[in-house]
């Protein structure tokens, strides 16, 4: 793990939230493994099971090594909250939005009128009519040599409402040259299943990766219960599991080699509409919550 620099991120989440996200169900990069050129459904369901929690024992007596592990119970030290809005999108990230009550961390989407920087880190001022939250980990994170195979661990009920996002996934400096894993995306409007995604480029701004995204449904709301959501980052391949069970296995793309050894941090936001929804009526937004009761993360050989 190292340390990254917040100035870095800060370069690094523009070319992200402009080009590194994508709208359902039409990709900003086409997929060419449907005719239409939409993102494919995984055809098996994920069996889910309400409140479940996993056994960090079974991981540790298998060979884990846990190396993060930040539960909420105390502060907001382990992250960097933004402020500002994102092209295309409705919010401005603000980071009151982003609070620990009683062991869950909270991030908030509220209608509420505020004047604050266009983009993150601009100069320039806008007025916002919502307000969300958006934080990225101070610890960088990479599957290498030295840890071949990492579990990345999140307990998390998702937002429910029109035109939210909940999004967790890591992103390393000059997008998309150290990678990014989408672990879980999932829509307001349509709690009953998550996206999940990577990129990777040669060239800051560029991603040369096609044919990733995937659409994973579930068999219940996933905004309901809380949910174990857990990617295994190794050379070959990101495995992505659901409450204890394997959902998909993603190699497609042909990039996901090029992570390995790219530094990465964590990020957990909430934005509104932009090019994750199609057709985004901005007079049917709802506001909503994500809740995160931890950030969990384990390497092994």
């Amino acid at each position: 793990m190292k340390t990254s620099t917040v100035a870095a991120l800060f370069l690094t989440w523009l070319c992200f939230a402009g080009l590194g996200s994508c709208k359902k169900p039409t990709a900003l990069k086409p997929d060419t493994t449907t005719t239409n050129n939409k993102p494919p459904t995984n055809p098996k369901t994920a069996v889910t099971t309400c409140d479940y929690d996993f056994s960090e024992t079974d991981f540790t007596n298998s060979g884990w090594t846990k190396i993060f592990d930040d539960e909420f119970t105390g502060d907001l030290s382990n992250w960097y909250a933004f402020t500002g809005g994102v092209q295309n999108e409705q919010q401005c990230f603000e980071p009151a939005n982003v609070q620990i009550v009683n062991g869950v961390l909270q991030i908030s989407a509220k209608q509420e009128t505020v004047t604050g920087p266009a983009t993150i880190n601009s100069t320039t001022q806008k007025t916002f009519n919502y307000t969300s939250g958006s934080i990225v980990s101070n610890l960088t994170f990479s599957a290498s040599s030295s840890a071949p195979k990492m579990r990345i661990v999140a307990r998390i009920k998702v937002a429910s409402g029109y035109g939210l996002v909940s999004l967790f996934d890591s992103y390393g400096i000059n997008w998309p040259t150290n990678g990014q894993i989408n672990f879980l995306q999932v829509e307001g409007n349509d709690t009953k299943e998550y996206e999940t995604n990577y990129f990777f480029g040669n060239t800051p701004g560029q991603n040369i990766v096609n044919n990733s995204i995937l659409f994973n449904p579930a068999d219940q709301d996933l905004s309901t219960c809380w949910h174990v959501f857990m990617t295994e980052w190794t050379k070959t391949s990101l495995n992505y599991y659901l409450d204890g069970q394997l959902v998909e296995q993603k190699t497609a793309g042909g990039e996901v080699p090029s992570l390995f050894g790219k530094e990465e941090n964590l990020a957990l936001s909430l934005p509104i509409g932009g090019l994750y929804y199609e057709d985004f009526v901005p007079a049917n937004i709802q506001t909503g919550t994500m809740y995160v009761d931890y950030i969990k993360v384990f390497t092994s050989n």
